[in-house]
């Protein structure tokens, strides 16, 4: 079985890493962290005309039409380049809330557990919440607290009323979370190895000694494997192979990351790495939609249902 993206599918990925490529470029991404802007609208509009938020509805509902499979090689791009804001709760309320999957809407959604939400300040509507089916705040949203945020681009708030219910969402959510994830551990690589060519000591490529090698390596291992079972929970949605996915993929991430950090040495911990940029990131997406220990408890009930 050859299990390779189409020759479409691989046309998407191309597509949508040039748009954010000359869109959302690491300047862009600098901007947003110094003047703490997570989210662009005149950027959600124009990936709402890509079809990005769009991407899964059908064409008659005004939609892409296309699958799960396509979204996470959309994701993946996505994550890839940091692009910050609520990508997965807009995308998911395209048909539900008005003017989410033309970009025109900025949707959040209570993903975090308990009264946590992200970008609260700049949504339009919450996924999730009580009152609207699967929706509140449309208009407006409900009232909340700041909460430091280890991420800058991923700004927090306590909201003051009862956490939403997103267990409709939680699958899909949990694996285009897991996507990210993956464009980001990706990126994490290119960077590690990127940096070992250049950077020199003792008269040679620091990636040419055996340590840094070896971290190399085990960061594409990770990324790969996370990628993987990405693809795969796609194309069955099974819900215990998205599990399997989001905890892969948060270990690529997370653990990629602080790699990479490793690689970089003194430099990887400046400001002006994006090194940390991608580990503070990956910390918070590996809280969103399904954690760990969320995704541990699925599969262990799923063996014990299995071996009854």
């Amino acid at each position: 079985m050859h299990f390779q993206p189409t020759e479409e599918q691989r046309d998407l990925r191309a597509g949508v890493r040039e748009l954010l490529a000359g869109r959302y470029g690491r300047e862009a991404l600098r901007t947003s962290v110094d003047t703490g802007v997570a989210v662009d609208r005149g950027l959600w509009r124009e990936l709402g005309e890509a079809g990005f938020f769009a991407l899964r509805l059908p064409e008659s509902a005004g939609g892409v039409g296309l699958g799960l499979p396509e979204a996470v090689l959309v994701f993946e791009e996505a994550g890839r380049a940091l692009l910050p804001g609520p990508l997965v709760a807009t995308h998911l309320a395209a048909g539900v809330v008005p003017g989410a999957a033309a970009g025109t809407a900025v949707v959040t959604a209570f993903d975090l557990g308990g009264a946590l939400v992200a970008h609260l300040g700049e949504a339009d509507a919450v996924l999730g919440a009580p009152g609207v089916p699967g929706v509140l705040g449309v208009p407006g949203v409900p009232a909340g607290s700041p909460v430091r945020s280890v991420d800058p681009l991923t700004p927090l708030h306590r909201v003051e009323s009862p956490p939403g219910d997103v267990s409709e969402y939680r699958s899909a959510g949990a694996l285009l979370t897991a996507a990210l994830q993956v464009g980001s551990a990706l990126r994490t690589v290119e960077l590690a190895v990127r940096y070992a060519g250049e950077r020199e000591q003792f008269g040679q490529p620091i990636g040419a000694f055996q340590a840094v090698k070896h971290l190399c390596a085990r960061m594409l291992v990770r990324a790969e494997v996370a990628r993987t079972a990405v693809y795969a929970a796609a194309v069955t949605g099974d819900p215990g192979e998205v599990a399997a996915a989001k905890l892969l993929a948060d270990e690529a991430a997370v653990r990629g990351a602080r790699d990479c950090l490793q690689v970089h040495g003194g430099m990887g911990f400046t400001w002006e790495a994006d090194v940390h940029l991608h580990l503070k990131r990956a910390w918070v997406r590996a809280e969103q939609w399904r954690t760990a220990g969320e995704a541990e408890e699925l599969l262990a009930a799923e063996l014990l249902d299995s071996a009854a």
